[in-house]
């Protein structure tokens, strides 16, 4: 019963669409939270998870619980099958380090089945405050950028067979963060002659952002790897739109295009 489950933590900071820009960032991340399963030997594991909690840097005050609230079984999800993962929580939380991830799980709902019969999964006293994940970095979460955080969870280690049909659930989860994405970032010249920028694909998916009118910056998050052309669209008609063709966005790093003078048509 070698195994491993996986949970995959998405990061992505970006509003896909089109959002307003403020002076400066927001400084919060919104997380996805996914689970998906490699293959195993048991039947079913089902899994009833009450919620994700991060800590972010050293305080004990930024712990962020993230609800989730689910009941499924993991073996549903495999990756390269038609359903590779689940979505288990979606919110958002202020970036910065992030110190401790603890997996909690209701008290009942757990389950798994061998040989056809089914069996509940005996959790341990002190099962409230959840399992504590044990990060192989301390990953850093930076406004704009989007990450993965894997954890692994091995079965194996997990999952104790105590004998007479009973099973015990101390979950041994690993983690490792993975940027996903990258941000783009410039200021409009003169300030004052607010732009709606567009980040565009080469298959034409758009995110867009505006100008701040005051300092002219702007920020656009979660793009992935790969060229854009940046549309600047300024909303005085008595000044010429702009595009920039082949900007790069590499993962994990900002594009800074620094300062974009417009013109008078």
């Amino acid at each position: 019963m070698n195994r491993n489950v996986k949970l995959l933590f998405l990061l992505v900071t970006a509003t896909l669409g089109f959002s307003a820009c403020s002076k400066t960032e927001s400084g919060n991340a919104h997380l996805q939270v996914r689970m998906t399963d490699a293959p195993g030997n048991y039947e079913e594991i089902n899994l009833s998870v009450k919620e994700i909690v991060v800590k972010v840097n050293e305080s004990t005050d930024n712990s962020y619980v993230l609800e989730a609230n689910k009941q499924f079984n993991i073996l549903d999800f495999k990756v390269g099958s038609a359903t590779p993962d689940i979505l288990v929580a979606d919110e958002e939380i202020p970036t910065g380090k992030i110190k401790e991830v603890r997996l909690v799980l209701n008290e009942t709902g757990n389950t798994i089945k061998v040989d056809g019969q089914l069996y509940d999964l005996k959790i341990p006293s002190g099962y409230s405050s959840g399992w504590k994940v044990k990060l192989t970095e301390e990953p850093s979460l930076t406004p704009g950028i989007s990450y993965s955080l894997i954890l692994d969870f091995d079965a194996a280690k997990s999952i104790v067979a105590a004998g007479n049909g009973k099973f015990i659930l101390k979950p041994v989860v690993r983690g490792l963060a993975i940027a996903t994405s990258g941000t783009l970032t410039g200021t409009i010249n003169p300030a004052n002659k607010q732009a709606k920028v567009y980040a565009i694909t080469p298959t034409n998916d758009t995110i867009g952002t505006v100008s701040d009118s005051e300092t002219g910056y702007f920020s656009i998050g979660g793009l992935r790897s790969g060229s854009y052309k940046v549309a600047i669209d300024v909303q005085d008609t008595t000044y010429a739109d702009t595009t920039l063709n082949n900007v790069g966005i590499e993962a994990g790093k900002t594009t800074a295009l620094g300062t974009i003078k417009i013109n008078l048509k």
